[in-house]
């Protein structure tokens, strides 16, 4: 017969091709599904090697947050474990030396409620502590963080009291307080200033009666002495120049409540019944 032959070599070429395009589609998809399978889970790491992997982030490298992540992965890839609990208050230290104190704060008080009883809790408290104390504003500014400070501090001292943390603490509660003295006389001079004597007087009093530890207590008597005497309530004046003289003689604030009486043709003379005689025998 005539004609042309029908050859298949054309289309088993097609085919050939459309089936290598197939398969080279369904090894992408794999690899795809291999790159993008978010919820494919990797094998935990070692708890010892993460923890020392943190120490060396802390102390060889000087990084204390990426130390601070690695420990905190010892928590989550091997929580309620030994491990965990020796990484959570090293996150705690690795926060703050870090100086990211609400950081700090929050692994500090979760390892307290974990394990109050550990030998660490007193640290951990501690931590909480010195991040508020390292926060503390200058004067001027609002002092909240100040108390905060002696707040969480003192919690160290009253539930540690044995404790190697417990003197450190005191020593900062110390300089709270004084710092909170010192906002009180801050306000008190502005308002002397002003001329707003019982809003002054009322500020030196705090002073007096809260702070009186603080290096601000022998200010606060002059300027008593000055307030009062600028409001003619000369008893009282004579009174806070006469418990200055007492408690402090040598103190150059006794030197100008003194030269003050005595501009006046005055003695400092203590009145027994005064609150301010009241607030030292107190003390």
């Amino acid at each position: 017969m005539g004609g042309r032959a029908v050859t298949t070599k054309g289309f088993d070429g097609r085919r050939a091709f459309t089936r290598g395009v197939l398969l080279l589609f369904a090894a992408v998809s794999l690899g795809a599904c291999s790159l993008f399978n978010k919820d494919e889970v990797l094998p935990d790491e070692p708890a010892d090697k993460l923890y020392n992997e943190g120490l060396f982030l802390l102390n060889q490298k000087k990084d204390p947050k990426g130390a601070a992540k690695k420990f905190e992965e010892v928590d989550r890839q091997h929580p309620y474990s030994e491990w965990a609990r020796k990484s959570l208050i090293m996150s705690a230290f690795s926060y703050y030396e870090a100086g990211a104190y609400d950081d700090c704060i929050n692994s500090a008080r979760r390892y307290v409620t974990l394990h109050p009883g550990s030998p660490d809790a007193a640290y951990a408290q501690f931590l909480i502590g010195s991040s508020y104390f390292d926060q503390i504003p200058e004067i001027s500014r609002d002092q909240s963080g100040a108390q905060k400070a002696m707040e969480t501090l003192d919690e160290v001292v009253r539930k540690y009291p044995n404790s190697e943390y417990a003197v450190a603490a005191k020593r900062k509660i110390e300089m709270a307080r004084d710092q909170l003295a010192g906002k009180e006389m801050d306000v008190g001079r502005y308002n002397l200033g002003q001329r707003n004597f019982i809003g002054a007087i009322n500020r030196f009093k705090i002073v007096v009666t809260r702070y009186q530890t603080t290096r601000h207590v022998e200010e606060a008597l002059m300027r008593l002495t000055e307030a009062y005497m600028a409001l003619g309530i000369v008893d009282e004046a004579q009174t806070s120049a006469a418990v200055l003289g007492h408690n402090f003689p040598d103190s150059r604030w006794y030197k100008d409540a003194y030269a003050l009486m005595q501009s006046k043709g005055l003695e400092p003379s203590e009145n027994k019944g005064s609150w301010i005689s009241r607030a030292f025998k107190l003390s």
